[in-house]
């Protein structure tokens, strides 16, 4: 009998959908017949581009802008999602504030603070927003893109992983929070994986940064998406409280 991951009748909310990593996760929870919701904050025009693809599937999908660092913006989107689609019982919060890395001693602190907000206060607000709704279901899985550079910890790199590492805390102790109600709380770590940034230019090939990969490359960004489809379905029911690398070996968790 085949393994198939089924997401038909459950509702996924993407954040940061729009954007490298969010639009093949989108289309694939859509294409294991999820319906979604896809989140952006500036980038409307890719928004209603993959709204139209995801339509083409045959789920039912809605574009709904916010910023996921704001608590009235994002309750606002939770009712304009329940109005159109209903409540989601599948949370990827995928969005990221990006900016330019520097030496924590050139680091403008406003970086610092725009990290947090985006990894650390994005994963708050968002659970308060649609995990009561789950609780009352009794059913839910979250979903959040963290990285390997929050166990790399490379020069350059200190924003990014303080507010990554933050996260990694705040998403353990939910998934403690509210396992008893069968809601799973994930995290999917990349690597530097290609996607249509690098695909466009052609500059998928990175021989520094590939020498350092213990599978010798680097990962596609459909290999982010598959596991956040994994994590979303019922074989990884029983998985909760995870930090997962899909970065090729750069970074081992150790036990």
């Amino acid at each position: 009998m085949a393994i198939e991951i089924d997401l038909s009748g459950h509702l996924a909310l993407v954040t940061g959908a729009a954007g490298e990593l969010g639009r093949p996760i989108a289309r694939t929870l859509a294409r294991c017949g999820a319906d979604v919701a896809i989140h952006y904050h500036t980038s409307r025009e890719k928004a209603e581009k993959l709204l139209a693809e995801i339509r083409q599937i045959g789920v039912r999908a809605m574009t709904v802008q916010a910023d996921v660092t704001d608590e009235a913006s994002v309750l606002a989107m939770r009712e304009a999602v329940a109005a159109k689609l209903g409540s989601p019982d599948i949370l990827v919060n995928n969005a990221v504030i990006q900016y330019d890395w520097k030496s924590i001693l050139d680091q403008p602190v406003a970086d610092f603070e725009s990290q947090f907000r985006s990894c650390v206060l994005q994963t708050v607000l968002m659970a308060k927003a649609f995990v009561p709704a789950m609780i009352e279901k009794n059913f839910g899985r979250i979903i959040v893109t963290n990285t390997e550079c929050a166990l790399r910890c490379w020069p350059n790199e200190g924003a990014y992983a303080a507010g990554k590492r933050g996260l990694d805390g705040i998403v353990r102790v939910l998934a403690r929070e509210i396992g008893e109600h069968e809601i799973t709380v994930n995290q999917v770590a990349p690597g530097w994986m290609i996607s249509d940034k690098q695909r466009l230019p052609h500059v998928e090939r990175q021989p520094a940064y590939e020498k350092n990969v213990p599978l010798g490359h680097r990962g596609e960004d459909q290999d982010i998406a598959n596991a956040v489809a994994f994590f979303a379905s019922d074989l990884a029911k029983f998985i909760t409280g995870v930090y997962l690398p899909v970065s090729g070996g750069t970074v081992m968790p150790g036990i």
